[in-house]
């Protein structure tokens, strides 16, 4: 197709997407379930429009969704307002530890015992699909801020730290398949994949997240300026944090998020300060300012921007803001590539066997050990056991395992068993997220 067809055809989804907004919330269907069938119509299943190969065009295809990712992971760390002293953090913690560890073991076990794989290979597939999403998350995730659902944190906090926790079993994998160096006893792994890339990354975003946050309402409090480009700073602290990471050899992923909390936790800061243990409230909430450029809307913004009590509150909520609407473009542009893949695969390598005992068996037991005995009730803990979201996350691994030397023969199998996890959780969550929501909402109204 010639641009004139791609931009009719890109004009008419998002159209159509932003106009049945509201119609799906209500429905038993996921906006990522139209954009999987968008994408699978495109392939050459029907139309031909679109004719990639993960495994042909695995370069471009790792860096779109590792932008993706990106994006997705800034937005998780932004809507994560709690401070690091909060009990609940033991829940995405012990997720993104624990059950993570679990649940590569056992898609190791499966993946040697019954698949028939290598050592290595069912590693890297264990590592691959053990993260779960933030990009296809976003509807079980916390949505306001100050929320203090425990059930929205853990799985917000979850997909946010174990998309990068994922990597060093990524490398491990890799290296026990002989294509990266794990050093004598794997002490090389130990020490630099694990413990110095885990550790940098942290501590990248945590830094600029804190210094840029604090730069921004200094210079907007006292010399009232650096207002008007809320998205520069999200944008640019996102590749900063990222980049800076990588060149460190720390894990960018973890990076970003830590930046996103870290310029999320400077607005908690600033509040303790002025005396108050909740952000200061903005009257007219960032989110729902206009975007025309009309002299007074912009003279509204700055005053809120520049206020002494409202600008750490304006500053966190307008990179928020804006992150979540180019994370919902992020995730267009995502899921409709998985849609388009899903032709190229091998099919009869694909196993419905892993599929079926990663969603209800592998997932609820690492859940259920990594959560034992922690300050969450039975429903909570079966609807977390339930979302654990494959997606764009393990696109990302699948594809970075092709670019860095995964042998061909194995990269065909592990990608079809990889499309088949992320085609199904696309399908059974985004069916199934709805009406299960609304019925945990329900059952915490009447306990309250």
């Amino acid at each position: 197709m010639d641009f004139a067809h791609w931009s009719t055809l890109v004009g008419t989804l998002l159209v159509v997407m932003a106009l049945s907004v509201s119609l799906l919330q209500r429905a038993p269907l996921s906006s990522s379930i139209v954009y999987l069938a968008v994408g699978a119509a495109l392939s050459p299943w029907w139309t031909g429009a679109l004719q990639l190969d993960l495994l042909e065009h695995a370069s471009w295809i790792e860096h779109l969704a590792e932008i993706v990712v990106l994006i997705s992971l800034f937005t998780a760390g932004l809507k994560m307002s709690s401070h690091t002293g909060d009990p609940r953090w033991a829940l995405p913690l012990r997720l993104a530890t624990t059950s993570m560890l679990v649940t590569v073991v056992l898609v190791t076990l499966v993946g040697v015992l019954l698949l028939g794989l290598p050592l290595g290979a069912a590693v890297l597939l264990g590592a691959i699909l053990a993260p779960t999403d933030p990009v296809l998350a976003s509807d079980v995730q916390i949505a306001e801020p100050g929320d203090r659902d425990r059930l929205r944190f853990a799985l917000t906090g979850e997909g946010g730290l174990n998309d990068g926790a994922a990597f060093p079993l990524v490398m491990l994998g890799l290296g026990l398949l002989g294509v990266h160096e794990l050093g004598p006893f794997g002490l090389r792994w130990v020490a630099i994949d694990l413990v110095w890339a885990t550790g940098c990354g942290l501590a990248v975003g945590a830094l600029l997240g804190t210094g840029i946050g604090e730069g921004v309402l200094h210079l907007r409090r006292r010399y009232k300026s650096a207002v008007g480009l809320d998205n520069f700073i999200a944008l640019g602290l996102t590749a900063l944090a990222y980049g800076i990471a990588a060149l460190l050899h720390g894990y960018g992923f973890l990076a970003v998020f830590a930046a996103g909390f870290a310029y999320r936790r400077v607005e908690r800061r600033d509040a303790a300060k002025r005396g108050s243990t909740q952000p200061a409230a903005v009257d007219a909430p960032p989110a729902s300012l206009p975007a025309a450029p009309g002299l007074d809307n912009a003279g509204e913004r700055e005053s809120l921007a520049t206020h002494e009590a409202k600008a750490g509150a304006f500053m966190a909520h307008a990179a928020l803001s804006f992150n979540e609407q180019i994370e919902r473009i992020a995730e267009v542009l995502a899921v409709v590539l998985v849609g388009a893949l899903l032709w190229s695969i091998a099919w009869r390598e694909a196993s419905w066997l892993l599929v079926v005992l990663l969603l209800v068996v592998v997932r609820p037991v690492a859940v259920a050990i990594g959560l034992a005995r922690s300050d969450t009730s039975r429903l909570q803990r079966r609807l977390i056991a339930w979302f654990g979201i494959r997606g764009i996350g393990s696109i990302y691994y699948l594809a970075y395992s092709v670019t860095h030397g995964l042998p061909a023969d194995l990269a065909g199998r592990i990608a079809a068993l990889t499309l088949a996890v992320v085609a199904a959780s696309v399908l059974l969550h985004g069916v199934s997220v709805t009406p299960l929501m609304a019925f945990y909402e329900r059952r915490k109204s009447r306990a309250s």
